[in-house]
């Protein structure tokens, strides 16, 4: 998604999308821990989260594979990029299998609160970060990737995004059948 907006729309809203985790992390992180409590209905949770996340996702790679060559009316940055990124780091599962099987039992274990603080700050520093240097990356080279590379680097992160939603799919059919 970071790369698809980056080219369509410009720096600022692959800077956006890097910046999500920033905005939609805090509810992931409550339902990870809450969920550590009630373990028994994780699978359906999940289950129903990779499903979503699936649906979410093809509907995203339907939209790339539909790309066509910006026009200098679409090089603005939408101001849904945002929310864009948000519904999709909501929709995804794998924030809350790390929240899960390795953030919340870093932050809850009996220790120091400074160390669980360091953690949240170096792990969102990293994670950010690197997102907005490949959003500055994508977006110093976007005129370059323009035209038919365009067409074509759309269609290939859309077929990825494509088999993403399938092996989301497949996740849900596998927690839903457990």
């Amino acid at each position: 998604l970071l790369l698809a907006e980056t080219l369509r729309h410009g720096r600022t809203a692959g800077m956006r999308i890097a910046c999500v985790p920033l905005f939609s992390d805090l509810p992931v992180v409550l339902l990870s821990v809450g969920l550590l409590v009630r373990v028994a209905h994780l699978d359906t949770v999940l289950g129903g989260i990779s499903l979503a996340g699936a649906a979410f996702v093809a509907y995203l790679a339907v939209d790339n594979l539909r790309a066509a060559p910006p026009t200098p009316s679409t090089h603005r940055t939408p101001p849904s990029s945002l929310v864009r990124g948000v519904l999709t780091n909501w929709a995804n599962p794998h924030p809350y299998l790390f929240w899960v099987a390795v953030g919340a039992p870093l932050i809850i274990r009996p220790g120091s609160r400074l160390a669980a603080a360091l953690f949240i700050l170096c792990f969102y520093a990293c994670l950010v970060g690197a997102k907005l240097c490949m959003a500055l990356t994508v977006g110093h080279f976007r005129q370059r990737l323009m035209g038919g590379w365009y067409v074509l680097l759309n269609r290939l992160l859309g077929s990825a995004l494509l088999l993403l939603a399938l092996m989301l799919l497949r996740d849900a059919w596998a927690f839903l059948t457990r």
